[in-house]
C-alpha cells in the first residue's frame, strides 16, 4: 500500500475561480513548474470541457506537507486530473 492512499479522498471543494487562483499562485512563485503541467496536463478550460458557473472542483488534503492539492488539468496519458499541492508545488494524478 502507497502512502498517499489518503490523498485519494477528496477533502473539500472550490468554484473555478478559486481553483485557478490557487494555481496560479502557485505557479507564480515556482519556477519551471507551468512548464511542468503544461507537460503532464491539458487545461481543466480545453474545449472538450467548457466552464460551467455552477462547477465546484474537488480539492484534495495532501498528507506530506499539510497542503492542499488542487486541480491543475487532466492529464494526458491517462484518465486522471493532476493536481498541484498550494504549499510545496508537489504534482500527483487523482
Amino acid at each position: 500500500m502507497t502512502s498517499n492512499v489518503s490523498q485519494s479522498y477528496p477533502y473539500s471543494s472550490e468554484t473555478g475561480a478559486e481553483r485557478a487562483a490557487a494555481v496560479a499562485a502557485v505557479v507564480a512563485t515556482h519556477a519551471g513548474l507551468e512548464a511542468t503541467l503544461a507537460a503532464a496536463a491539458l487545461p481543466p478550460e480545453a474545449p472538450a470541457n467548457p466552464p460551467d458557473a455552477g462547477d465546484r472542483w474537488w480539492t484534495y488534503h495532501h498528507a506530506g506537507c499539510g497542503g492542499i492539492f488542487h486541480v491543475a488539468g487532466f492529464a494526458r496519458d491517462q484518465h486522471a486530473v493532476v493536481v498541484v499541492c498550494d504549499r510545496c508545488a508537489g504534482t500527483a494524478l487523482r
